[in-house]
This record gives structure tokens, C-alpha cells and sequence, in this order.
């Protein structure tokens, strides 16, 4: 198919061509491109058909530690910069991507097999989200606290103030390269962190040409370091003592595996999901219907705000069911490529097999395959299970993929418990008319956020999101990541002592 990242000369410095004629794709440290030599390199494959597309330097912990004192070395430059100067790279570098808008869709579509429509979707985010700095910034609040409420403080006032935590590891998954890896870097740039991130091996190409836009729009040397390698690279870094705070999108088992390696320091997780779309008899079924199955097949069901499992109220269930069956055939699946597919191939064969194997397992329990259930290379067709059992691992484990599964609830009571026994707790979705059953619900359910008549999207971030249980640590969105970004400091003044102050 001759698949190819069509780069000009802005991006010139950021990679090489082999002498097979394949590109790679450097690391970015200290504010210099370099392949070190001691590193070997990962292939880097697009889902669409398979073929290497670039190479990327496979670092060990030499490099590692080598990028470590970089950030640090350079984590004043950043923080000493005016705020309204940071604010103003992040607005030069909205134009930049702008302006190479083309150029990064075309990479996120060959190097992550979204459909371009997706894929141009993800870019306008992280351009909106660069652009929002200035929303997020008069975010960033003081106190002012009078000491005399308590009588041993009287004369005595403080000042409660953030500053930055230093320097941040931001390690980030392959669904979203682009947005979720720079609604990290962004904040934490504003907030005057030197940054390392670590994107996916699976598509570094987008987090790798995203570093060169922040480089043009004048970010300081060493503010903004970039490492490929495989996971365990990760890992080691979380684990250095010159690394202040540690930012990661992922799985919950590596979730799991940082917080124990990471020491003492600030760890912000977004983790595993498993959101489920609660449809009550009273929803309008025919609305509810295409934004579940917008909600769970978009972007091939690999989102973590997916619905990967979808419970409908006994009275709706048939007509309910009647509309998810019609509206399925509509999502086409192909070369993202192409004009009017809607779902493009999932990562790699990994991913792959796992989708088929929970759909298997349905089956095999007991679910009816209305549509779906077919693999072809990295491709998954878009599945509708109905009647799935409970014991079925796709009603609880983290899906991935393109699967709708649909099981039948009787009252709100049940359906509530049935949501909350889920170990995660990220987003879920009511769909009803009735205010007083969503407020219910939306109270009870156990997730961090709840979409009422729609399905959950993160979107640009303008609405904090982020987990509960398994789901993670903390907190992400226009002004809220920020907070996760800085260190809380409380300076107290004793007025009584003013009189010296001045004085040898």
C-alpha cells in the first residue's frame, strides 16, 4: 500500500532516513534531536496493514537517567519564565499546529489506524486544549487567611500559594497519541514543570512531532524531554529521586506496579474502565440507541470512557434491542483511509485476539452474536451480543474493542448494584426522562463521572473527569489537572514582628 508520514521541513530535525529508506524517529533531550548510538531501535508498524513505518531508538536505562538529569538540569528555565510568556508558547504553538494540521492527522490515521475524521478530531482537541491555557490559568487560586479566629495566632496572617513540583514523568497510552499524552505536558508546562514524557511504542510518532511544534513555538531547552523505549523504561524512570511527580494513562495492573516502584511523590493515574450505559423503560429509545452505539464503537471501542456494557430496563428491552441491531450496520469497518468507514483496525493482533476471546466467552456462556464477532488481520467487525450472562467476562473485564453486550434489568435497585460491583469506577450513562431516576442513580453509581442522556466523552476536559476504585488517582480537566501539577504552600507572616523587618 505503500504506507508513508508525509513531513515538511518544519520537521526536518526530528527524524533521519534509513539506509532501507525507513525514517527514524529521534528522542528529544535537553532541547537536542538525537539517536544515541548505544540504542537499538523498535519497528513501528500501522495497524492498517502491517507494514514498518518508522523506527524509534529503544532506550536503555543509560539514556534514561541521561534524560532524567536533563529535566532537572533544565527545571528552572521553565518555572522562572513569566506565566504570561508560558501562556504564550502554548497560543504560538495552537498556530503551529494549525498550521500543520494535514501533516499530524496523516499521522495519527497511518501510524494509529483512526479514521481520519478521528483522527482530525484528536488534533483540534489538543489545538483547543492549548488554547484553553489561558481558562486555566485564572485557575490557579491563593488564600488569604487572618490568623486571629484562633487566639495563639493573633497578629498572624497567611498566604496559601501553588508552585510547581518540579519535574513530571508523563507516560501515556496508544489510544489517543496526540491528546491524552499533551493534556499531560500542556498543564504541567503552564504550571512551570520540567516535563519527561514516555509515549506508547506503539505510536510515538504524533507525541514525537507534537514536542517539535512546542520547540517552534519557543518552549526552553530541557523544559519538554521525550524518550521511546519499551515499557519497563518507564518504570525505571518513575522510580529516580530527581523525578518529582509521576503522570500515567494505561492499564491498571501498570497503574498498580508504578505507585509501588514510584517512592514518595505525587502520582496522578487514569486507569481501566468499564462504563456502562443504564437505559431506563422511559428513555427515548431511538436517541439513546445511537448514542450508546456511538458511545461504545467509536474510535473501535478503545477509549477508556467507552460503554463496554450496555443494561436495559425490561419494558424497553425488545424495541431497545430491535434499534441497536439496525443501527450497528451502520458502522462500517476498513481502511481508515477511506471515505465513509467508521471503524478502523484495533492496535495490533494482541488487541485482537483478546476481543475475540471475550466475545467467545459470551457465546459460549450463553449470549446471542446478532452481528459481528469477526476478525480480519488487525480488524475487528462491530459486535452486538444480546441475553449476556453475568458470568460472561465481557460484562466485567475492560473490552478494548467494537462489542456492544446487552444484558436485561428489572428494577433500579438491581441495575444499580449490578454498576457499582464492577471494580472500576471511571464514567457511566443513564438514559431517561425522568429527573428524579437519573439524579438517583447518578448519586449511587460508584464512577467518577455520569453522563445523563448521552455517552460519556471526555472531550477537550473542560468538565474534571477521572476515576474511582481501580480507576485511578485524582483528577483531570481545564483547571484541575493544573492543581495536580502544583505543590500546595502556606506562608505565615507575624505581623508583630514587622518592626524589624528591614533592619541588620
Amino acid at each position: 500500500m505503500g504506507l508513508s508520514i508525509s513531513l515538511g521541513d518544519f520537521f526536518k530535525d526530528v527524524y533521519e532516513i534509513g539506509s532501507d529508506g525507513v525514517p527514524r524517529f529521534k528522542l528529544f533531550s535537553g532541547g537536542k534531536w538525537i539517536i544515541p548510538e548505544e540504542c537499538g531501535l523498535i519497528d513501528v508498524k500501522s495497524p492498517i496493514d502491517g507494514s514498518v513505518i518508522a523506527r524509534v531508538p529503544s532506550a536503555g536505562e543509560a539514556m534514561a537517567k541521561s534524560v532524567v538529569k536533563d529535566a532537572y538540569k533544565n527545571r528552572k528555565a521553565i518555572r522562572s519564565l513569566p506565566a504570561i510568556e508560558r501562556l504564550n508558547i502554548m497560543t504560538k504553538a495552537a498556530a503551529l499546529l494549525d498550521e500543520h494540521m494535514e501533516e499530524m492527522v496523516n499521522a495519527i490515521v497511518v501510524n494509529n489506524g483512526k479514521t481520519k475524521a478521528d483522527a482530525a478530531s484528536e488534533v483540534r482537541a489538543t489545538r483547543n486544549r492549548l488554547l484553553l491555557t489561558f481558562e486555566e490559568a485564572r485557575k490557579i487560586y491563593g488564600d488569604y487567611l487572618p490568623g486571629d479566629w484562633a487566639e495563639e495566632n493573633i497578629g498572624k496572617y497567611a498566604m496559601v500559594i501553588r508552585e510547581p513540583v518540579g519535574v513530571v514523568l508523563a507516560i501515556s497510552p496508544f489510544n489517543y497519541p496526540l491528546f491524552i499524552t499533551y493534556t499531560k505536558i500542556i498543564p504541567a508546562l503552564l504550571a512551570g514543570n520540567s516535563v519527561i514524557t514516555k509515549p506508547a511504542s506503539a505510536d510515538p510518532i504524533p507525541p514525537i512531532l507534537m514536542a517539535r511544534v512546542l520547540e517552534g513555538a519557543g518552549l526552553p531547552a530541557g523544559a519538554l524531554n521525550l524518550i521511546t523505549g519499551s515499557g519497563p523504561i518507564g518504570s525505571y524512570i518513575a522510580s529516580d529521586e530527581l523525578v518529582d511527580m509521576v503522570t500515567f494513562t494505561g492499564s491498571t495492573e501498570v497503574g498498580k506496579g508504578l505507585t509501588k516502584i514510584s517512592g514518595i511523590k505525587k502520582i496522578h493515574l487514569e486507569l481501566g474502565g468499564k462504563g456502562c450505559a443504564i437505559v431506563l423503560d422511559d428513555a427515548e429509545l431511538a436517541d439513546s440507541a445511537k448514542k450508546v452505539l456511538s458511545g461504545s464503537l467509536r474510535n473501535a471501542g478503545q477509549r477508556c470512557d467507552a460503554i463496554s456494557r450496555v443494561f436495559v430496563q425490561k419494558g424497553a428491552a425488545k424495541e431497545f434491542e430491535r434499534l441497536l441491531a439496525d443501527g450497528i450496520r451502520e458502522w462500517s469497518v476498513g481502511d481508515p483511509r477511506e471515505a465513509g468507514v467508521k471503524i478502523g483496525p484495533l492496535i495490533d493482533g494482541r488487541a485482537v485476539e483478546r476481543v475475540a476471546a471475550l466475545v467467545d466467552d459470551a457465546v459460549k456462556k450463553g449470549a446471542r452474536l446478532v452481528t459481528g464477532g469477526k476478525s480480519r488481520g488487525d480488524y475487528f467487525e462491530p459486535t452486538l451480543l444480546l441475553d449476556v450472562p453475568l458470568t460472561a467476562r465481557v460484562m466485567w473485564e475492560e473490552t478494548f474493542g467494537p462489542v456492544v453486550p446487552v444484558h436485561v434489568f428489572d428494577s433500579i435497585e438491581d441495575v444499580i448494584g449490578l454498576a457499582n460491583k464492577s471494580e472500576y469506577g471511571l464514567d457511566s450513562a443513564v438514559f431517561t426522562t425522568n429527573i428524579n431516576s437519573a439524579w438517583k442513580i447518578a448519586k449511587r453509581l460508584e464512577v467518577g463521572e455520569v453522563t445523563i442522556n448521552n455517552a460519556p466523552a471526555h472531550g477537550v476536559g473542560f468538565f474534571p473527569f477521572g476515576g474511582m476504585k481501580e480507576s485511578g488517582l485524582g483528577r483531570e480537566g481545564i483547571g484541575y489537572s493544573i492543581d495536580e501539577f502544583t505543590n500546595m504552600k502556606t506562608i505565615v507572616v507575624d505581623t508583630k514582628a514587622a518592626r524589624t523587618w528591614g533592619q541588620p
